[in-house]
C-alpha cells in the first residue's frame, strides 16, 4: 500500500480529529517486530533483513515530533454575490511536523469536490468556485486531513463547516416604457397631470395673478392683446408594485406538475424562475431611472419589500426574490393588500396565471385606478404527460383555459406580455396601457 492509498483510507475511516497512529503504522511495527524476532529465532539473516527496515521506520514515525491543531480558514468568500466564477482562498495552518495535506476542494465548480494530496508547505489554496443558478447553496466544505512522517500518524478526518453564497438573481438592461407618474415632488422622469416645471408644453392661458413674468409668452400676448402664459407639465417619479406570485414553480414538463417540491430549489428554466430573473430586471429599469419600486409576495405578503428608491433597494429587492423563492409554496390563495398599492401606481402582476384567483387580483388592481401589467411567465413549448393517454388533451385543456385567462384580463383594461427575450414589447405594452382613455 503506497502512501496516497494510506491517507485515503484514513480520510474515510471517520477517526476523530486528533494525532493518531494509522494502520500501516501498526501492521509495520507488528510485522517488523514479529520478522526480527521470528528471524533471529530460526536464524534466518533475510527475515530480519526485512523486518528491520519496518521496523526502524515505524520507530522513526513514534519519535518524530508531531503536534498541533490543524486549522484551514476561507477567506475572501462574500456572503452575497452575482451568478459567475468567484475566487477564494483557503489558508491551511498544517501544525508541527506535518508532511502531507489532504483537502477536499470543488474542481473548478462548487459543492464538495475530490480529496487532493498536496505537500504540507502548502499555506494558502486559491480556488476557483462557479455557479450558474442564483439562490442559496454550498460553495465549498473544506474537510482536511493532515499526515506526518510517511502518513504513518495523522490529524483527522475534520469534516469543515459548509461555506456558502447567496447568488442574488441576474439583472439583464430591458427597456422601460411610459409610467403613470404620481407627483410626490418636483423632479422625475415621467410627465405628471398636474402643471409644473418641465419643459414639455402643456397649455397657453391668459396671466392669472401668481404666475411668474418669465412664463408669458410675448408672441401670443401681442397677438391677442391681453397677457398669456405658458404652462408646463410637472415632472414626477413613479410607483412600481412588483407583486410576485410564489404559489407555483412549474417547468415545461407537465406531468410532473403535480409532484410536490417541498424543500425543494427551484426550478431552471421553471415559472418562478422566469418570474424572479423578470422582477429583478424590471426594479433595475425602474430604479435607474429614479422611481419608486416596492416587492409583494402574493402568496406570504409578509415577506414584502416598502418603496425605495436608489442602489440600495434593488440591492435589497434582489436579496428579498432569493428569500420569497426560497419560501415559495402552495398557497390559499393570492394576497394583494389596498396599503401596499399606492393609488396611481404601476402594478406588475408576474405569474404562470393557472388559476382564477390571482386573475381577479389582478383584474381588481386595474379598477382601483391603477396601470396593471400582468407578465404571463408559463414556460413556453409545454410537454404533455407521457404516461397518460389523455396527456394531450389535457395540455390542450389547460392552454386553453390559460388563454381565457389573459382574455379576460385584456377586457378588463390590463395590459398582458409574455415574459420572453423580446423584451422591448413590454415597452409598447405599457405606453399603450398609459394612454388616456385606456382604462376602464
Amino acid at each position: 500500500m503506497n502512501r496516497g492509498q494510506r491517507i485515503r483510507e484514513a480520510f474515510t475511516s471517520g477517526r476523530g480529529a486528533h494525532w493518531h497512529p494509522t494502520d500501516a503504522l501498526v501492521r509495520g511495527a507488528a510485522l517488523g517486530v514479529g520478522m526480527v524476532v521470528f528471524g533471529g529465532l530460526i536464524h534466518r539473516v533475510e527475515l530480519v533483513l526485512f523486518g528491520a527496515p519496518l521496523l526502524i521506520s515505524t520507530l522513526i514515525a513514534l519519535v518524530t515530533t508531531v503536534g498541533g491543531t490543524p486549522d484551514v480558514r476561507v477567506r475572501g468568500l462574500p456572503r452575497t454575490g452575482e451568478v459567475g466564477a468567484a475566487k477564494s482562498v483557503v489558508e491551511v495552518d498544517p501544525g508541527v511536523g506535518a508532511e502531507i495535506l489532504a483537502i477536499r476542494l470543488p474542481a473548478g465548480g462548487t459543492g464538495l469536490g475530490p480529496v487532493h494530496l498536496l505537500p504540507a508547505r502548502e499555506r494558502s489554496i486559491e480556488v476557483v468556485l462557479r455557479r450558474d443558478a442564483w439562490g442559496e447553496g454550498v460553495d465549498l466544505r473544506p474537510d482536511h486531513l493532515v499526515a506526518g512522517p510517511d502518513a504513518l500518524l495523522v490529524h483527522g478526518p475534520v469534516t469543515a463547516a459548509e461555506r456558502g453564497r447567496v447568488l442574488l438573481p441576474p439583472v439583464h438592461e430591458l427597456p422601460t416604457g411610459l409610467l403613470p407618474a404620481r407627483a410626490r415632488g418636483l423632479v422625475g422622469a415621467h410627465r405628471a397631470a398636474r402643471p409644473g416645471d418641465s419643459v414639455e408644453l402643456r397649455d397657453i392661458r391668459a396671466f392669472q395673478p401668481g404666475d411668474r413674468l418669465r412664463r408669458i409668452d410675448w408672441r401670443v400676448s401681442l397677438r391677442a392683446g391681453p397677457l398669456h402664459v405658458r404652462e408646463h407639465h410637472a415632472e414626477a417619479d413613479a410607483d412600481v408594485v412588483l407583486a410576485l406570485d410564489t404559489r407555483f414553480d412549474v417547468d415545461r414538463d407537465v406531468g410532473g406538475w403535480a409532484v410536490a417540491a417541498k424543500n425543494a430549489t427551484t426550478r431552471v428554466d421553471g415559472s418562478l424562475d422566469l418570474a424572479v430573473r423578470a422582477a429583478a430586471s424590471l426594479a433595475a429599469g425602474y430604479l435607474r431611472q429614479g422611481d419608486r419600486v416596492s416587492l409583494v409576495d402574493l402568496g406570504r405578503p409578509q415577506l414584502g419589500v416598502r418603496a425605495g428608491v436608489g442602489r440600495r433597494q434593488l440591492l435589497r429587492l434582489r436579496n428579498q426574490l432569493v428569500v420569497c423563492a426560497r419560501s415559495a409554496g402552495w398557497a390559499q390563495k393570492p394576497v394583494l393588500r389596498a396599503e401596499q398599492v399606492p393609488f396611481g401606481s404601476l402594478v406588475v402582476v408576474l405569474s404562470p396565471f393557472l388559476d382564477a384567483d390571482v386573475v381577479e387580483l389582478t383584474v381588481h388592481a386595474a379598477r382601483r385606478g391603477n396601470v396593471v401589467l400582468a407578465v404571463d411567465v408559463l414556460p413556453e413549448g409545454l410537454r404533455p404527460d407521457q404516461e397518460t393517454p389523455w396527456g394531450g388533451a389535457a395540455l390542450r385543456v389547460l392552454e386553453l383555459e390559460h388563454e381565457v385567462r389573459l382574455e379576460a384580463m385584456r377586457r378588463h383594461g390590463v395590459a398582458v406580455v409574455a415574459w420572453d427575450a423580446r423584451a422591448a414589447a413590454i415597452a409598447g405594452v405599457l405606453r399603450q396601457a398609459a394612454r388616456p382613455g385606456r382604462r376602464r
